[in-house]
């Protein structure tokens, strides 16, 4: 994981102060990214304990569109519960805009409007294949009519999928990253999100390229990425995914091996 090491030094370094949402305060940098190759290994952060479980959860959570916390999620990571209201309850959130983001359509005999939904997960996976050289294979979470419904509006807002030689690449956009705590999360979610798409479809899982809009690192922060980036690298692990349809894969379905790592490192979070 040099790549997202890189990224913290190039911070750290040229970082510019700036002020934040949360009264924090941040170093931040506009517009990076890295590359991450799924066929040299998993990337998972090694220089400090990262919560698979967590990510994964939270993966599942999201592409079976639920938008509480007590659908499945509250009971094993606390991700999200210092948004939810009392109820759990987070708004139409990544799920839902994933699998179920509203659509109108009139209807052309009586002029009446009615409500539909599209699930975009289901139309990039069959576009793939289908389609696979489509320039439109995109999955957007940022749908601005619903952002103020939105206990959090999205962070990774976007992702686009890319076929080629029978290899399939991922690209995903992140208006704001928390370098610290969200961005090792973010980075192993996408890239277990696209090993499912890539099994779904009979493809490679390929490259995981991250666009990084307002890089940042939150002031209280700093003390622990300079521990962190004391420590090496180790080899990265492997994740297998049980040969079932995409939609079928449960938690007990993925096994992650190999997963050598530093010591845990506490970052408080910032909300």
């Amino acid at each position: 994981m040099k790549q997202y090491l890189d990224l913290i030094r190039l911070i750290l370094e040229k970082g510019e102060k700036k002020t934040d949402r949360t009264g924090t305060g941040t170093l931040s940098l506009f517009g990076l990214q890295a590359k991450y190759d799924l066929r040299e290994g998993f990337p998972l952060v090694t220089t400090k304990k990262v919560l698979f479980d967590g990510v994964l959860r939270e993966l599942l959570w999201f592409l079976k569109g639920a938008t509480n916390i007590n659908d499945g999620l509250k009971a094993y990571t606390p991700i999200w519960n210092a948004w939810a209201k009392p109820d759990g309850e987070l708004g139409p959130i990544y799920g839902y805009q994933w699998r179920k983001w509203p659509k109108y359509v009139e209807d052309a005999a009586t002029g009446q409007v009615r409500r539909e939904h599209v699930d975009q997960i289901q139309v990039a996976l069959d576009t793939i294949k289908k389609n696979p050289d489509s320039r439109r294979i995109i999955v957007s979470a940022w749908n601005v009519s619903d952002l103020d419904r939105m206990a959090l509006p999205p962070c990774h807002a976007f992702y686009q999928f890319y076929v080629v030689n029978g290899r399939l690449d991922m690209l995903m956009h992140q208006r704001s990253a928390d370098m610290a705590l969200g961005v090792p999360f973010n980075i192993a979610s996408y890239a277990l999100l696209l090993m499912m798409v890539a099994q779904e479809c009979n493809l490679t899982p390929g490259v995981f390229i991250h666009n990084l809009g307002d890089a940042h690192i939150y002031l209280n922060h700093l003390e622990g990425l300079q521990t962190q980036l004391q420590r090496a690298p180790k080899a990265l692990p492997k994740v297998t995914i049980k040969p079932k349809p995409f939609f079928d894969l449960a938690f007990e379905d993925f096994q992650l091996e190999g997963y050598i790592h530093d010591p845990f490192l506490k970052f408080p979070v910032a909300v």
